[in-house]
């Protein structure tokens, strides 16, 4: 997998932002690449038993549903979880092969990819957040990155638990 850069090709606002989501989005990937089907499943931490490298794929995947679809288009919610299982995303992963988990996210990044093309960045959602307020595309992309950089560091340390690869 060639990896792209974070060096964005243009320095606009949206440029900018878009760049340093699929930079995180692309590492997310790349720490997933030649990981076995079985180690995908495994969740090496005592602590975290739903934190295996399927369920983050999965969790990045449906956190992105969540925030567009959801939160900035108003949609219903469709997600796989629910109050009495909130993790069902990382629960569920486990059952479907690591390649399928990643296509599907990918899929699903590049149809995001154009729907913040198109959506101006001041746009507000249409439901709001915790506390009552309506954020903006702008805001949910930063998230966006916050997320996924945050999860790619988990990616990191399960896959160096796993097989011992280790990576940038």
């Amino acid at each position: 997998m060639t990896r792209i850069s974070d060096t964005p090709p243009a320095w606009d606002e949206r440029t900018q932002l878009t760049t340093f989501l699929d930079y995180a989005r692309d590492t997310a990937r790349a720490k997933c690449e030649g990981v076995s089907g079985e180690n995908a499943r495994k969740a090496p931490l005592p602590g975290s038993p739903l934190m295996t490298m399927s369920g983050l794929i999965n969790h990045l995947r449906w956190v992105e549903y969540y925030w567009f679809q959801v939160v900035l288009l108003g949609e219903e919610d469709q997600g796989p979880w629910s109050e009495e299982d909130p993790d069902g995303e990382m629960r569920v992963a486990v059952d479907f092969p690591l390649p399928q988990l990643l296509g599907e996210y990918a899929e699903q990044s590049a149809r995001y990819r154009e729907l913040v093309a198109e959506t101006d960045l001041d746009t507000q959602a249409v439901r709001p957040i915790r506390d009552g307020r309506h954020v903006d595309l702008r805001w949910i992309i930063l998230h966006l990155v916050e997320e996924t950089a945050r999860h790619n560091g988990h990616l990191d340390i399960l896959r160096e638990l796993l097989d011992g690869t280790t990576g940038a």
